[in-house]
């Protein structure tokens, strides 16, 4: 009954590419529209990816995500360093100054200030230079994407492309002088603007003057000791908000989550994909049903019970369910490997792959259910009708 089935299954070839082609935009669309907003989320705690060496943030308790900053006294920092099970604890300056670029325009660029001494919470990869020399006079770091696009130099030849940023060149942040020492590869963050890098006390100079300019406070706690336990006996010593670097993200997460229009503008377009597939792949496949039925008949007089016709319906749905769900997946794929270097945000973890797969098998029986419901009702007579 099985090679009768998938026999039945391709002898109308329209009628079945019809249904591959359903299920198959239908994983297209749930499959990349998922992966953007999965990537797009990843990008709202990129800074605090790149900064893996810390297990903890301290920030102000009213802090709701990572660019969220509300500065705290440069005391706090002395005070959590005071805290049982804390190994080293650093200051962090986290801002966004404004760089004049050579040909006279401005950008707005992330300026992140690492502790003199340690210069922890430095770039995940260096493509150019080494992090220590930042402790050069004026020197500072530049992620990659930064340097060849939005501060890179005017082009050489008018109309040509513009000149990637190098060591040695020199830009103005905030009317001070800045000299490129060094280029990393970052993660790509919400906002898509340049990173730069420089020590916590240059970056002080450079940012306009405040009574707090202490962006955050990062933690490493003693060999042996529990994060969670150590953020709550710094939150009740100190009364700042302690955060390990999971729980950071999420909250981070969590804010995006709850007061942008993200997650519904997303969700319309896999619940439309998932509507459209149902729709185009289930009244494919009834047709299909209707203009097999007679032969549906004729098995059911030759002694074919219910559930031999069921088990026959499940693997035709499932036969065209497999393979639109793999050729969806596989578009879906290709377009992330093509756009991995743009601003696109795609990404595409193996739990996706899951909720992927359980959609278009709903899909699927969603789109079995009319036709089992035709057959089970079927008369064994109607093959003998004119």
């Amino acid at each position: 009954m099985t090679f009768v089935a998938l026999k039945m299954l391709v002898g109308d070839r329209a009628k079945y590419l019809g249904i591959i082609m359903g299920i198959t935009f239908a994983s297209l669309l749930i499959t990349q529209q998922t992966a953007i907003f999965v990537g797009l989320m990843t990008r709202t705690y990129g800074a605090i990816t790149d900064l893996g060496q810390p297990d903890i943030w301290v920030a102000d308790p009213k802090v709701q995500f990572v660019d969220d900053i509300k500065p705290l006294q440069d005391t706090k920092l002395l005070r959590v360093r005071g805290v049982e099970g804390v190994d080293w604890a650093v200051p962090l300056y986290k801002g966004l100054l404004r760089a004049r670029l050579a040909d006279g325009n401005f950008q707005s660029v992330n300026v992140i200030g690492l502790d003199d001494a340690t210069l922890v919470g430095g770039p995940p990869e260096m493509v150019q230079g080494n992090l220590a020399d930042l402790r050069r006079d004026e020197g500072v770091i530049v992620d990659l994407v930064g340097a060849t696009d939005k501060l890179a130099k005017p082009p050489r030849v008018p109309g040509g492309p513009k000149t990637p940023l190098a060591i040695g060149d020199v830009l103005e942040i905030n009317d001070h002088r800045a000299i490129v020492v060094g280029i990393s590869r970052n993660t790509r963050t919400f906002q898509s603007q340049p990173v730069v890098y420089t020590t916590y006390h240059r970056a002080l100079t450079i940012a306009p003057p405040e009574r707090l300019l202490l962006s955050y406070i990062l933690v490493k706690a003693k060999p042996g000791q529990d994060p969670q336990a150590l953020c709550a006996r710094i939150t009740r010593t100190t009364g700042l908000a302690a955060y390990t670097r999971d729980g950071f993200e999420q909250l981070t997460v969590n804010y995006f989550l709850k007061y942008t229009g993200i997650p519904i503008n997303f969700g319309i377009a896999v619940v439309l994909g998932f509507i459209v597939g149902t729709a185009v792949a289930g009244q494919t496949f009834y047709n299909f049903t209707l203009d097999s039925i007679r032969q549906f008949g004729a098995l059911k007089a030759m002694g074919a019970g219910n559930g031999t016709l069921l088990r026959m319906i499940l693997l035709q749905a499932a036969a065209v369910g497999l393979i639109g769900y793999g050729l969806g997946v596989g578009a879906a794929s290709a377009m992330g490997a093509a756009t991995r270097n743009t601003e696109l945000a795609f990404r595409m973890p193996w739990q996706l792959l899951l909720v992927s797969a359980g959609a278009v098998g709903v899909i699927t029986v969603l789109a079995a259910l009319l036709s089992i419901w035709k057959v089970m009702r079927l008369e064994p007579a109607i093959v003998f009708k004119g």
